[in-house]
């Protein structure tokens, strides 16, 4: 299962094209569209999970390509560095 970051996304996008639009390359195991907490509108971006050979493939097509007027990001989610180094 990889996890994958989706940026740039329109404050409009919601959860069904996302969805859909990922769909067209595998199956799309969880998302989480990260929405402002006032608002309810999109931040920006989001985060999915599918497998390997589906992401690569996602990423390969979706990276750079126009969605609702928005040129997306897309690549793998970087692990975060746990703790701190002094």
């Amino acid at each position: 299962m990889k996890k994958l970051f989706v940026g740039n996304l329109p404050p409009t996008t919601t959860e069904e094209p996302l969805q859909a639009l990922f769909s067209q390359y595998g199956t799309v195991r969880s998302m989480n569209l990260v929405k402002d907490l006032f608002s309810g509108k999109c931040k920006g971006f989001a985060f999915l999970e599918m497998e390997g050979h589906e992401a690569r493939a996602a990423i390969a097509e979706l990276n750079g390509k126009a969605f609702e007027g928005n040129f997306l990001k897309v690549k793998y989610e970087e692990e975060k560095a746990k703790g701190r180094r002094r």
